[in-house]
């Protein structure tokens, strides 16, 4: 497998670089199973993104005129509870939320009554009947380390959609972070996200192109 390097200094940088690694190094198929099935999309092997200063606002990326946002602060705003709480609405399979509640709670306790030297402030998102499901969860883990003092994110997606998918996710889980390391009693860190499935669905391309070139 080809594996992917990317170091950012935010998430609009992040954003910006992984449509260009996608657009020069992703591998073109057709989709068999899941999301669009029978279109095309463009996915890197494997890539690891390192971001330095995931907090730095805008969360958002700014993009060229003429060209639609692929997410926004108020929409980011809203899929926040999704992350952070077990509720479901109506029709929906499930939120990350309802695996991640209790264990955002309990990563948090774990750090201020424990300490900071500890491998087991890790969460989990699905279980082992995930992968029954139509569409299972793309995030399956946020690992967590503090160093220096600093709140850092690991964050495994097993399938991404970077247009839409990769602004969202990430502005969301830096707002958790930012909670989380407020909670603790520690400073924001980075982020560093992994992923075997990064990708844009053949509808985005020319909207990535457009991007990645005027950028």
């Amino acid at each position: 497998m080809r594996i992917s390097s990317i170091e950012a200094r935010d998430l609009s940088e992040a954003w910006f670089l992984c449509l260009r690694e996608v657009l020069a190094n992703g591998r073109e198929y057709t989709i068999e199973r899941g999301s669009y099935t029978n279109e095309r999309r463009k996915e890197l092997e494997f890539v690891v993104v390192k971001i330095k200063c995931p907090g730095i606002k805008p969360l958002t990326p700014d993009v060229p005129q003429g060209v639609p946002p692929p997410t926004t602060m108020d929409y980011i705003e809203s899929y926040l509870p999704y992350l952070m709480t077990a509720h479901r609405a109506e029709g929906e399979q499930y939120t990350y939320g309802q695996y991640l509640e209790k264990q955002i709670e309990e990563v948090i306790r774990m750090y201020k009554e424990d300490g900071y030297n500890t491998n087991q402030a890790f969460m989990t998102v699905g279980d082992a009947q995930s992968i029954f499901l139509p569409d299972p969860p793309c995030l399956r883990s946020i690992d967590t380390r503090i160093l220096n003092n600093r709140l850092n994110f690991i964050v495994y997606f097993r399938s991404w959609d970077l247009w839409a998918g990769f602004p969202s996710n990430l502005a969301a889980m830096q707002l958790l972070k930012e909670y989380m390391a407020g909670e603790i009693g520690v400073e924001d860190g980075e982020i560093i996200a992994i992923s075997k499935g990064m990708h844009l669905y053949e509808y985005s391309w020319e909207l990535a192109r457009t991007t990645a070139r005027l950028e």
